[in-house]
């Protein structure tokens, strides 16, 4: 071997050991349920951190939804959570969380029949109402949205609380009057069946002050109406942004990497969900009142320089 053939293997030999090494890196993925977005993008997510890492693929959790992924976070039960910006920032939860990235936001859904005399939140009064399954973000905001349009209180209606496709089969069979949903644009299960029943949204337009004063996070935009086969025009409703959180106490490095992996899945993301479209790097970073994890601040720095 020559010098200078040694001296390369050397430099090459050095170089490769400057880098972190995450071997023994366990992942545990709280995603919500094997129907919605969160779950959809966590199987491409989950492949693409495995193969950028050099780890075993993660563990995708099945859960309630945002509450309950957080919940397992703070236990210690998982490692990366998928959650909406409302239940984030809930200024009751610890203070031990911290943000990959803003990765796309979700559209509040109120749905009733198209023949139903339901015309606004008011009209909900004294109706059998589905607001999602219990301790999910659906259902945070519902009981938000209720409380701010004066039907918090006992007995205003008849609550179920089911998922969305328990909240569709009910609409369908006349089981309850209306149902809350936040999801993406179009939410497939639910063009699905406008293909079969005739459908309405509810505009929510008037409860967005108040909702804008519970929480900051909350923004008003509008479902287009050609957004499904629907009867009646476009409404307006509430939007809130979805993040990926991350314990604080996870090392820079991973998180670092993790949000790298993110952005380098992009494309196969896409394909698992549309919602991956608005995976971006400007929006990204807007995760306040919720501070990003340093090590995700560090990938975000290093890309402009």
């Amino acid at each position: 071997m020559t010098r200078v053939t040694a001296a390369v293997l050397l430099l090459l030999t050095t170089l490769t050991a400057c880098g972190p090494d995450f071997t023994g890196t366990r992942l545990r993925i709280a995603a919500g349920n094997d129907r919605g977005v969160y779950y959809q993008l966590a199987q491409p997510l989950a492949g693409a951190w495995a193969a950028g890492l050099e780890i075993e693929r993660p563990e995708i959790q099945q859960t309630r939804g945002s509450p309950d992924n957080l919940a397992r976070l703070r236990a210690g039960t998982a490692d990366v959570a998928f959650s909406a910006a409302d239940v984030a920032t809930d200024p009751s939860g610890e203070p031990n969380l911290a943000a990959l990235a803003r990765i796309y936001d979700d559209y509040l859904h109120v749905v009733v029949r198209a023949d139903s005399p339901v015309r606004s939140l008011a009209d909900l009064r004294g109706r059998r109402v589905a607001i999602g399954s219990p301790e999910s973000g659906v259902a945070v905001i519902a009981q938000l949205l209720l409380n701010a349009s004066g039907l918090g209180d006992p007995g205003s209606m008849t609550v179920r609380y089911l998922g969305l496709d328990e909240s569709l089969g009910a609409l369908e069979r006349q089981e309850i009057d209306a149902f809350f949903w936040s999801g993406g644009l179009p939410t497939n299960s639910i063009s699905t069946l406008a293909n079969r029943i005739p459908l309405r949204l509810i505009d929510v337009g008037e409860a967005m002050p108040a909702m804008r004063r519970a929480n900051p996070v909350y923004r008003t935009a509008t479902i287009p109406g050609s957004t499904y086969p629907q009867s009646g025009g476009p409404v307006t409703t509430l939007v809130v942004p979805n993040f990926l959180v991350v314990p604080t106490s996870m090392s820079d490095d991973v998180a670092e990497a993790l949000t790298r992996g993110l952005f380098d899945a992009r494309p196969e993301l896409a394909k698992a969900n549309t919602a991956a479209l608005s995976i971006d790097l400007r929006p990204a970073i807007e995760t306040a009142p919720m501070a990003l994890h340093p090590g995700a601040l560090r990938y975000y720095r290093n890309l402009k320089n």
